[in-house]
Order: C-alpha cells, then structure tokens, then sequence
C-alpha cells in the first residue's frame, strides 16, 4: 500500500509476446518483448483518490481550463467554455462509422461533473475518475510517487502471465457465461444496454474478477492512458529473431498526429484496455492487445489511468 493509499502490486517482468495478429490492424505485428520489474496499481485511480491530489494541490484539469481565444480564431465567444465530451445513448440504431452520434460535447464536465454541471460524484467516489487529459494523469502520479506506465509494461500487466490469450482472463469471452469485465451488455449500441452487468457506464473499481496478476479492471471500465506515444502498428520485427527489446517505448511525437486531421495538431498517446462502452458487435477491444490513439488534450467520460511504480524488489504478487 502506497501513502498515497493506492494498493500496488510488484510484478518481476519478464518476456511476452505483445499484440495480435488476429483482432485490429494496429495490434500487429506480434513480437516478443521484455520488461523489467516495476508496480502497477492494483485498481484504477478513482474520484476519491482524485479529489484528495486537487484538494492538497489546488490542480485544475484540462476540462476546466478556461479557452483562449486566439487558439480558436473565428469561435463566437459563447462557445469558448470549458467542458468535455460525454457518452449519450442514442434513441435508435445508429451508423457505427459516425461515432460523433452518441458523444456529446458538454460545457462544464469535467472529472468533478462527469455527466454536465449538475451532476457530482459525491455517489461515484470509488468509480474511476474520468475526464482527465494525459496531463492531468501525469501530473496526479507524479504527486503520488509514480508515474504511467509504457505500453509494453501495461499490457504485461493485463495479460496476467497467459501468453497469447486473447483476453486477460482467457481465450473465451465469457468462460462459463460469466461477466468478467465492464462492457457493454449485449450487441445494440449504442442505444440498448441489456442492463446485465447492473452498469450503464463506469463501475466501482474492482467490481469485477481480477487477472492472474491481481490486477483488476484491465478489461473494460475505462480506457487507461500510458505515456507512449502512438504508432499506427507495432515494430515489425519478424527478420530479427535474435533479438528481444527491452522496455520498449512508442513512437516519436510528430509520427502520433492523426494524418486524417491535419487541422488538429495534437499529438495522440496510446490508450489501453478498452471500456464499459466496448461492444462486441462495434468495438471488440476489451482485451491486452487492443490500443487506441487519444489526443493528449482531449479526456472523456470513459477514459481514465492508473499509475506504475519504479521499484526494485523481486519478488511479484
């Protein structure tokens, strides 16, 4: 247990094979990696956890920045308000393509008010938080001790010692029938939610099994940030079985913005985990492999982090 009352679980590192060659273009390539040992959380960092870095720091989140607006040039200054953007269900089927259907820009979200101004999380304290840009995930496990961790040292942690599996339980989605992650119930979305796993959106943390490492939530919940910058596809290193990288790290930073939207010059970091909207009928990425790019300014109603520690023990739990 950290004094920042996070639960941290010491794993030894070690080599895996990393991606699949099986789901999303962007897993591939499979290739074998190593990473040495450090701590993970056991458990995503929640509201609680959240308010107690805001309260002894003053911290103010991205989502609740005032615009400038010399960066908008043109934007009537109505417009120019803090806020975020928030998952709305939609009232019917829907075209898959077009995900600005059911995310909503919200004036005045953020991770205090993670539906609009007049919610709270006086009710979601043990949830995860929500709504944090890359900075505000840095700059809380920085306060804390820690940091995030690389893509390679987060993936290690979901798969929970099973090489290859496509799912951190597993090869089967649902071994035995059972839920075993946050995700969306049933295969309308996003405008029917069979209400099974009793959450529409984000679960208490640890509210589902954890992994062959302890670990919960590795699947679905929220999408967690790490601090390596995305690349469209893993290293291709299939002529060079001599070698195993260790602590591999993403790509550069100019290499991450999104060529599709040469306006926005924000670069994108990797986003693990997959989340409680993940749907096997629209977004089959609740698994270790999955990745996703997201703007390092941009934090959403289901993205979140938890923290990786440097450490020096030897022993794993």
């Amino acid at each position: 247990m950290s004094d920042r009352g996070h639960e941290v679980v010491t794993l030894d590192g070690g080599e895996f094979v990393m991606g699949s060659d099986d789901h999303y273009p962007e897993e591939a390539p499979t290739h074998r990696v190593r990473v040495s040992g450090f701590g993970v959380d056991r458990f995503e960092v929640t509201n609680r956890q959240y308010r107690a870095f805001v309260a002894a720091t003053g911290y103010v989140t991205v989502a609740e920045r005032p615009l400038d607006p010399a960066d908008y040039p043109g934007a009537p200054p109505e417009n120019l308000v803090p806020g975020s953007l928030v998952f709305t269900p939609t009232p019917g089927p829907v075209d898959l393509r077009h995900l600005s259907q059911w995310w909503t820009w919200v004036p005045g979200a953020s991770w205090q008010h993670p539906y609009g101004p007049t919610s709270s999380i006086d009710e979601l304290l043990d949830h995860p938080v929500v709504h944090v840009a890359h900075d505000d995930a840095a700059a809380y496990a920085e306060w804390a001790g820690a940091r995030l961790p690389t893509e390679a040292e987060w993936e290690f942690a979901a798969r929970g010692g099973l090489e290859r599996a496509a799912f951190t339980w597993g090869d089967e989605s649902r071994p035995g029938g059972s839920l075993m992650a946050n995700t969306w119930d049933g295969l309308d979305f996003p405008w029917r939610s069979t209400g099974e796993s009793g959450y529409l959106r984000t679960a208490p943390v640890g509210s589902f099994p954890a992994n062959g490492f302890g670990l919960h939530d590795m699947a679905g919940n929220v999408w967690e940030w790490t601090d390596d910058w995305w690349t469209s596809a893993h290293p291709d290193d299939a002529d060079k079985p001599c070698c195993v990288p260790t602590d591999p790290r993403g790509g550069d930073v100019e290499a991450s913005f999104d060529p599709a939207q040469p306006q926005f010059r924000v670069p994108r970091k990797v986003i693990k985990g997959g989340s409680h909207l993940c749907a096997d009928s629209y977004c089959l990425r609740y698994r270790p492999a999955a990745r996703r790019p997201q703007m390092i300014d941009t934090g959403m109603s289901h993205v979140g982090f938890r923290c990786a520690w440097d450490t020096d023990k030897e022993t794993s739990t």
